[in-house]
């Protein structure tokens, strides 16, 4: 018996994500898998380059859709989905992370009673002004199986009364830099093509709604970041919304070296020679840690509490880092990925 699994990806960290299980997937006899592409994340910097490097297959379904409010933007996302799931009959969806697109998977799946996998379960940032928060929250509640990164995210279930389905797999986002590292080494020229040497320059990245949406704030973390790149440029990928942003209040950064978003490859090579990362977003301040290199996270809180107790991690406006600087083994070993295939299958066979 085929085992059909349709899986939902729409933003950048989705695709890292998807691209260590689907490898999996792939490989595994009795399974197919449905790629449905709502188009949240949609330019080839953002979106096509991933799917490329990563070898993930083609989207059966594109659904192209991003732009508008969140409630739009999930509504557009929900009608297609199920209009999808009903033609497909999967025996599974399979979500990642926290956005719109989780979010719309997760409605339309438990509404048809197909059995949701949340991969990155758990996580709570206690902040629901984001609305990645609300996502995950509503997720995690529709879900047959929570896939958790680390023991922090299985107490945050219980706290809301999940407890059934509850699994602690380790992180496919270390899966992903475990595949990727040894091929950005080799293959990547960003270095060269920037005229940066290793160790001689940070990364920056800074995207989120609740950041560049307000222009006090966002002149705030660039005049930061002007006065922590003053010893080494700083490279700074820049997302399509924080670009406007920037254009919006007139704000052009010192010290800070602005460039189009960069493919997984590139950024793996620029995380592994940097001396330190400034985000606000929640995967690249774990793939920092990955690769071993200091992170200050533009935000006031963090889901990933481990980094910043083990000293990989501070908040920008938080104390300076903790010292020494622990592995963190709730990571795991890079085998999250087959460890979650397990758990569907057992579920699904029982």
């Amino acid at each position: 018996m085929t085992i059909r699994i349709a899986t939902i990806v729409g933003a950048r960290p989705q695709f890292i994500k998807a691209g260590a299980l689907s490898r999996q997937l792939g490989m595994t006899d009795g399974i197919e898998e449905i790629i449905i592409h709502t188009g949240q994340h949609f330019d080839d910097n953002m979106s096509a380059i991933f799917f490329k490097e990563l070898g993930i297959p083609t989207p059966a379904y594109n659904l192209d859709i991003h732009g508008g409010g969140h409630g739009e933007m999930t509504g557009r996302m929900l009608e297609k989905i199920e209009q999808i799931l009903l033609k497909e009959q999967p025996d599974m969806l399979l979500i990642y992370g926290d956005t719109n697109s989780t979010l719309a998977g997760a409605l339309a799946a438990s509404k048809m009673h197909i059995p949701v996998a949340h991969v990155e379960a758990g996580l709570r940032s206690f902040n629901r002004k984001m609305p990645e928060e609300l996502n995950r929250i509503v997720a995690d509640h529709m879900s047959d199986l929570l896939f958790c990164s680390t023991s922090t995210s299985i107490e945050n279930l219980k706290n809301e009364g999940i407890t059934s389905g509850v699994c602690q797999v380790g992180d496919v986002m270390y899966d992903a830099t475990l595949h990727i590292k040894s091929q950005a080494m080799a293959n990547s020229t960003i270095l060269e093509q920037l005229k940066i040497t290793e160790h001689g320059y940070n990364v920056c990245t800074l995207h989120r709604a609740e950041n560049t949406d307000s222009p006090e704030l966002l002149k705030e973390l660039i005049e930061f970041l002007e006065a922590q790149s003053q010893a080494a440029p700083t490279v700074f990928p820049v997302h399509p919304r924080t670009r406007a942003a920037l254009n919006r209040d007139g704000l052009v950064p010192k010290n800070l070296m602005l460039i189009d978003p960069v493919g997984y490859l590139d950024l793996n090579r620029l995380l592994a020679g940097a001396s330190a990362v400034f985000t606000d977003s929640g995967g690249l301040q774990k793939e920092a840690y990955f690769h071993r290199v200091p992170c200050v996270t533009l935000r006031s809180e963090t889901e990933w509490v481990e980094t910043i107790e083990a000293g990989w991690n501070r908040l920008w406006k938080g104390p300076d880092f903790v010292t020494p600087k622990p592995d963190i083994s709730e990571y795991g070993t890079g085998n999250a990925s087959k460890l979650i295939l397990e758990e569907i299958q057992s579920f699904l066979t029982a």
